[in-house]
């Protein structure tokens, strides 16, 4: 089974603008871009056999070249990184059996995220696209209401069957839960962590679609599978002591610099 790992990039968030470029220091004190991180935490999964940077401006290209990182130029009517991998999978002319989309706002993504997340999808008879989920500790989920008290739209929530078929993703914290949760707890919400692995067929389908309404509404890319009734597949990955939060405002800076000193993570 053919792997590519497509990591997605654009300057203009509407939310954070220059994003990718955006510098993280780590427990030794070395900062890197946003973009360079990504870059390496997709080079440290195994089975994989092409990792490519897709985006639209000189200056993330730039940067991901510098650290010799392969970058395929997309176009900037992309609305979202599940359609620029759909482009720089045709710019690359196919021939993969799997697309892995690791956003390029998850430098803390482990290896056994992506690589769990592809035996899954290989495994399942149905689903045309699967994506992890992290059962949040107490601690991971305060930090979710934090920010939605706040006002700050942050990490993403999942549910899902008993089939762990998707039902819904969102911005808001679901399901909702009356009790609270200390550090360590377990709790029964789920962080969506920002990856896909996609079969080319159903990313060829995704990329001549409308956008759907509740995409709109939520700022998901993955509804648009959901509302055309596309199975997509949730796969539970295992933290095994690993912190994982993603970068999506400002203030996302210091919270992931804090995980890095705390896991020792370069």
């Amino acid at each position: 089974m053919s792997v590519l790992v497509v990591i997605p990039a654009r300057y203009a968030s509407t939310r954070y603008p220059g994003k990718p470029l955006v510098a993280l220091t780590g427990a030794t004190g070395e900062a890197k871009s946003l973009i360079q991180r990504s870059w390496e935490a997709a080079a440290g999964v195994s089975g994989v056999d092409r990792v490519v940077v897709a985006t639209d401006d000189a200056r993330i290209r730039d940067a991901a070249q510098g650290v010799g990182a392969e970058v395929v130029m997309t176009s900037e009517t992309c609305r979202n990184g599940t359609e620029r991998c759909a482009e720089a999978l045709d710019a690359l002319g196919g021939g993969y059996d799997v697309v892995v989309n690791l956003q390029g706002d998850a430098p803390l993504t482990p290896a056994w995220f992506i690589e769990d997340l592809v035996v899954a999808l290989d495994d399942h008879p149905v689903a045309e696209v699967a994506t992890p989920v992290l059962r949040c500790d107490g601690r991971a989920l305060n930090a979710l209401l934090e920010d939605r008290s706040k006002g700050r739209v942050g990490g993403t929530t999942a549910v899902f069957g008993t089939n762990h078929e998707a039902l819904y993703f969102s911005k808001e914290v679901i399901p909702f839960t009356p009790r609270s949760y200390a550090g360590p707890d377990p709790t029964p919400v789920f962080h969506h962590v920002g990856v896909y692995a996609y079969r080319p067929s159903a990313l060829a389908a995704y990329a001549r679609w409308p956008v759907g309404a509740l995409e709109d509404l939520e700022g998901l890319e993955q509804l648009r599978f959901l509302e055309r009734d596309v199975p997509m597949l949730c796969v539970e990955v295992e933290a095994r002591g690993r912190q994982f939060w993603e970068l999506n405002n400002p203030e996302d800076v210091s919270r992931i610099e804090a995980m890095m000193v705390e896991m020792n993570h370069p």
